[in-house]
């Protein structure tokens, strides 16, 4: 006997409230290992979203590193991202008032280790003789663009850094060789975005900071180059969309080699600094993030046998990947969890869950579990988003009855819409809402040519595409076409303005 009480989609009581939604909440960002000592940034909103560093250990647990007023964000590129770094229990980070970089030890106040000087720095990385490289970017010319550099720093408090690599427009992914006598580095120029095209250089690291023997090695104006990283032998690695997708290559010998070949994703746009998508668990072996259809998963790669190992793991998005050890560290999230810092035990495969984002517990009838969806859209092609139906465990609507549609158009606009459990999307549908998120043209994990629909289209194909996953909803009879809406941040609330406004024309 179904006791559900019977209401119209929309008018349902959850317990999923606003008061929820926003208590406890934290925004779970870089990750850093420094030898069995876990790192990581959380954002608070109630701490007036400021973003602390915490430290993890085993055994012991967490604890707060950095203290308020601190706020560990740098603005190099303005959305920042690699604002800190951990070197045998010395924290160095960039404190967002001030852009200075701070060290500090666990349970000694932070002290500033660069001039007060309009400078701001990012993506640091030390080398075994205690060398530090960043990315650096000077304001100290007042009404002209900032200059990007990569620099050689003191981190004496008074040293603004010692140029390495400068002449171009952003600079990103300084990476010592282990020997530390290399350095790589991503270099690209106006009006390219990272996605777009980058290049990717090497030079040999003299002891006394000098670069020589200056040479670009991948990349170019239409290929995306992401991530270089060492492997613990001494070869580098990056990952290139020179096919159309973004998948791993390896430079041996002056020859560039692909690493296993196929139609997925094993990078993401680089909208902030040290996002990392693979770690290497020995010198022949690779943890790597493979994005496929929206979602992402682990997978063991061989690099000498060219096997490909997919791990059976809970989760349907991962990033900030380390290895350290036996154990791999890293973001993930699924439908029925929130994003959290991840530990995985790479003999057993076993997890333990670190930190969550949120600790909201959703009554599992309420919860709404997202579809992946394809519909046509404009000009013969196929467009994708996740469908969300309404969900409620009291209450069902009357028979015959469709429910309205809440449309969510996500921001970059070169990102993606995630599967993982979303709070504020679970406030809706348990409301007897449908929600529909799409990953409109131009969004990341679908290939080059997908991302690149958006390119002189922006305000064009979203807004086409989202009217076209609303349509088709209607027509399969999952949404009321009578009643829609749409909501979107950022270069989503663009989207938003544009899809109301040619709603509006064609009302007439």
């Amino acid at each position: 006997m179904d006791e559900k009480k019977i209401a119209p989609y929309g008018s349902w009581n959850s317990p999923i409230t606003t008061d929820l939604i926003v208590a406890g909440m934290i925004r779970l960002g870089q990750i850093v290992i420094d030898g069995s000592d876990l790192y990581w940034t959380e954002g608070r909103p109630a701490e007036g979203g400021r973003n602390g560093v915490v430290r993890w250990t085993v055994g012991g647990g967490s604890e707060d590193m950095t203290p308020a007023p601190f706020n560990v964000r740098t603005r190099v590129h303005e959305y920042g991202g690699g604002a800190f770094t951990v070197r045998d229990g010395v924290v160095t980070f960039a404190n967002f008032a001030d852009q200075r970089l701070y060290q500090q030890r666990s349970g000694s106040e932070p002290r500033p280790v660069t001039p007060d000087d309009n400078l701001r720095f990012a993506d640091g990385v030390f080398a075994e003789d205690g060398r530090y490289v960043c990315v650096r970017e000077d304001h100290r010319s007042e009404g002209q663009e900032p200059v990007n550099t990569i620099v050689l720093l003191a981190l004496d408090g008074q040293d603004g850094g010692q140029v390495l690599v400068s002449g171009n427009d952003f600079y990103a992914s300084p990476r010592i060789s282990p020997d530390g006598k290399r350095l790589a580095w991503l270099t690209w120029n106006h009006p390219n975005m990272p996605w777009d095209g980058t290049e990717l250089w090497v030079a040999d690291f003299a002891a006394d900071g000098t670069l020589s023997n200056q040479q670009l090695v991948a990349g170019g104006e239409t290929e995306s180059i992401f991530q270089p990283q060492w492997s613990p032998d001494g070869l580098l690695y990056f990952v290139s969309d020179r096919s159309g997708w973004w998948n791993l290559y390896r430079r041996r010998d002056g020859v560039d080699e692909a690493l296993f070949p196929m139609e997925a994703e094993f990078g993401r746009p680089q909208w902030v600094f040290g996002i990392r998508t693979y770690a290497f668990t020995g010198a022949a072996s690779i943890l790597c993030r493979i994005g496929q259809n929206g979602s992402s998963s682990l997978a063991l790669l061989d690099t000498e046998q060219g096997r490909l190992t997919p791990l059976e793991l809970p989760f349907t998005a991962v990033t900030e990947l380390h290895v350290a050890g036996d154990h791999a560290y890293f973001l993930g999230g699924a439908p029925d969890m929130p994003a959290s810092v991840i530990r995985l035990e790479l003999g057993t495969l076993e997890t333990a869950v670190l930190r969550r984002s949120s600790d909201l517990a959703v009554d599992q009838t309420h919860l709404s579990r997202p579809q992946a969806i394809e519909f046509p859209t404009a000009n013969g092609l196929t467009a994708f988003a996740f469908y969300y139906p309404p969900q409620n465990g009291e209450y069902r609507a009357p028979e015959g009855e469709r429910p309205p549609l809440i449309v969510e158009s996500h921001g970059g606009p070169t990102s993606a819409s995630s599967n993982v459990f979303n709070v504020g999307k679970q406030y809706w549908t348990s409301r007897g809402f449908a929600l529909l998120d799409v990953n409109y043209g131009g969004s990341t994990g679908y290939g080059r040519a997908y991302r690149a629909r958006l390119n002189g289209q922006w305000g064009i194909v979203d807004v086409q595409d989202c009217i076209n996953g609303a349509q088709y909803l209607a027509e399969k009879g999952l949404a009321d076409g009578n009643r829609l809406a749409i909501h979107g941040g950022s270069a989503g609330g663009y989207t938003c303005l544009l899809y109301t406004s040619d709603a509006a024309d064609e009302r007439g």
